[in-house]
């Protein structure tokens, strides 16, 4: 019983035999898993009015864990949008009362975005039930098929970055 990227190779060896397309076997099935399991994130987040955009920032805050917050530059640091579409995603989720803005004490140029009791609340219960959904789908590979599988992920993922 094969997958989708079985009929893909299977067709490519016979459209292309010349052409090595072994590392499909590999990358076609993460780039295919990556869809499939983004798409899955979007619809239970949605289930909870949340999007994939400030479910990061709820889990980056929480992560954050001194209840101080971050600025708005530290979340541009760490990833590929703009200062504008960080500022918009503050703005919805400080209208949804999940996160605040207050002034940084050690910079008064400076805000610092945290969570509300609300925000906290809510990206702990979905940070639990996010990680229970995970845990099922990996449920058909034993401890060792799983610690090979990150390794090797882990090494494609260093030499990809």
């Amino acid at each position: 019983m094969g997958d989708a990227v079985d009929l893909v190779l299977a067709q490519w060896r016979v459209e292309r035999p010349d052409v090595d397309t072994s590392p499909m076997a590999v990358l076609g099935r993460v780039t295919r898993l990556s869809r499939l399991l983004e798409r899955d994130l979007k619809d239970f987040l949605a289930c909870h009015d949340v999007e994939v955009g400030e479910f990061d920032v709820l889990t980056t805050l929480r992560r954050e864990g001194s209840g101080r917050g971050l600025t708005a530059g530290a979340f541009l640091t760490g990833s590929l949008v703009t200062a504008g579409a960080i500022t918009n995603r503050i703005d919805r989720m400080r209208s949804k009362g999940l996160v605040e803005r207050r002034p940084d004490p050690g910079d008064r140029r400076a805000v610092r975005i945290r969570l509300t009791p609300r925000g906290r609340d809510l990206v702990d219960d979905l940070l639990a039930a996010h990680m229970s959904r995970q845990a099922a789908l990996l449920e058909p590979l034993d401890a060792d098929t799983r610690a090979v599988l990150v390794g090797g992920l882990r090494s494609l993922l260093q030499r990809c970055e």
